[in-house]
């Protein structure tokens, strides 16, 4: 059982990602906007931070220089961003703070994603 932090601000989304990892085994904490998910992110302990892009308040982007440059009160596992955008840019630019991978929230099915953040724990 791995500890995932999910920053979403998608209700809909954020339910059903919940859903499918808690019964995937995992304990999921949940943040609903970018100032949310900062502060839980410097607190740190997670094995896995999947960070939407596009945020209020603060975006991913913003989340991962914060937290790059201040260090968190406990370290943290892997990043993943998820995004609908195009990746290449973002990837390129996450990999130099740190982020793992890019997950594409459109093209995957609720099974598909945790697939895919299985491969991240690992």
């Amino acid at each position: 059982m791995a500890k995932i932090l999910l920053i979403e601000d998608e209700e809909f989304l954020r339910d059903i990602y919940l859903e499918v990892l808690t019964s995937a085994g995992h304990e999921v904490d949940l943040a609903e906007d970018g100032l949310e998910g900062f502060k839980k992110t410097k607190k740190g302990g997670y094995d896995l931070v999947l960070l939407d892009v596009m945020l209020p308040e603060m975006d991913g982007r913003q989340i991962l220089l914060e937290v790059t440059s201040t260090k968190p009160e406990k370290p943290n596992g892997a990043y993943v961003y998820m995004t609908n955008l195009s990746h290449e840019t973002l990837f390129e630019e996450g990999k130099k703070l740190g982020v793992k991978g890019v997950i594409i929230k459109s093209e995957l099915t609720p099974d598909q994603f945790v697939n895919q953040v299985e491969t991240f724990l690992k």
